[in-house]
């Protein structure tokens, strides 16, 4: 079999990009296709495979600035020429499952969510969105989300991050998708025998529906040490609410990541998340999660042994759950947190996906 693989686009290594660096794994000789590509921040494990862009990266300062030609993405898609290739694997949160394929070619793609700022987060999206953006939304946002729909019929069959995201692939495409949790690489973190941070951790890319505001504005109200990893739209807003006791790194290496990873006291998270690979990189540190108790938090956390849920998403409750947690320090055992992140380790998810990727070819033949 030719086999292909769309990411929507590659430029970091974020969740959805380690997600797809296991596919390739699994999948040595697949090309991958993507609107923009950073050959150096994808990392040598995707940039081992034969990577083509669309048309989006001819266009100015695409690189940077690849969400201004989110409209014209559908375009881009449908341009390809995969007539020669017998299975597709799309990596969808951004445009990527758009592509037309041979009619006895199957499609299967791997949904880390629908498009968030089109669907369930349009109206955050908007609210924090520059004066052109918000003016154009609503003309554009109708279109896409059209296409979105339509384009969801051109998959066979589609396999959700989390019971969450299956959640909202069947309110937004009237599709079933089986749930494969996604893969944490255990190797990259460790236990600390004796963690010597006094701070609280934050990671993510700074965007807001991450809502990194609610995490810096309960650290700043109980006057706790909190450090916070990522680079986004947010970001500038974000150093201005920072108190005294929080400090932002912007971004860092993987073995910076590690190392505060697994030395800090919990790792905090207030955003509505499809999966959170971060709660599993924490938790294979041995490191308890205080997460908001909706999304991917309650498929990755077990509440009152590797980690808090809170209930509502607010400051207050975030201070509450904090506080609870520092009530019973010793509560939460690390071997029993990294036991529980190594259910989820990188070569059972390669299985899994392998084995459902089989299974629905050979339903066709």
């Amino acid at each position: 079999m030719r086999i292909a693989i769309i990411h929507y686009w590659l430029v970091g290594l974020r969740g959805g990009e380690k997600v797809l660096e296991a596919i390739c794994e699994t999948y040595p000789d697949a090309d991958i296709f993507t609107h923009v590509y950073d050959a150096e921040a994808a990392g040598p494990v995707i940039g081992a495979h034969k990577v083509t862009t669309t048309f989006i990266a001819k266009l100015p300062f695409a690189r940077r600035f690849y969400k201004f030609y989110l409209p014209l993405m559908p375009f881009a898609l449908e341009a390809l020429d995969l007539s020669s290739y017998d299975l597709v694997i799309s990596s969808e949160s951004g445009p990527a499952k758009g592509v037309l394929t041979r009619p006895d070619a199957v499609h299967v793609c791997y949904c880390h969510s629908p498009m968030r700022y089109i669907w369930d987060q349009y109206q955050l999206y908007r609210s924090s969105a520059g004066f052109a953006a918000r003016l154009m939304m609503p003309v554009l946002a109708p279109f896409l989300r059209l296409w979105d729909v339509v384009s969801a019929n051109r998959v066979d069959h589609f396999i959700a991050n989390s019971r969450f995201v299956a959640k909202r692939i069947k309110k937004t495409y009237r599709r079933d998708a089986e749930v494969i949790f996604p893969p944490v690489r255990l190797e990259d973190y460790d236990i600390e025998a004796h963690p010597s941070g006094d701070y609280y951790f934050f990671i993510s890319q700074l965007e807001t529906y991450k809502r990194a505001d609610i995490v810096i504005g309960a650290a700043n109200r109980l006057g706790r040490k909190l450090i916070v990893v990522g680079a986004g739209a947010e970001e500038e807003r974000l150093r201005k609410l920072a108190g005294p006791t929080v400090t932002l790194l912007g971004r860092q290496t993987t073995e910076e990541i590690a190392k505060l990873y697994k030395n800090c006291r919990a790792l905090l998270f207030a955003g509505i998340e499809d999966f959170g690979i971060v709660f599993l990189e924490a938790m294979a540190s041995g490191r308890p999660v205080i997460a908001y108790a909706k999304g991917g938090a309650r498929d990755a956390v077990i509440d009152g042994k590797t980690g808090l849920l809170f209930r509502e998403q607010t400051v207050e409750a975030l201070m509450q759950a904090i506080l609870a947690f520092e009530a019973n320090p010793d509560g939460f055992d690390p071997q029993v947190i990294r036991a529980h992140a190594e259910t989820f380790n990188t070569d059972a998810f390669k299985a899994k996906f392998k084995a459902a990727i089989e299974r629905f070819c050979a339903k066709v033949d």
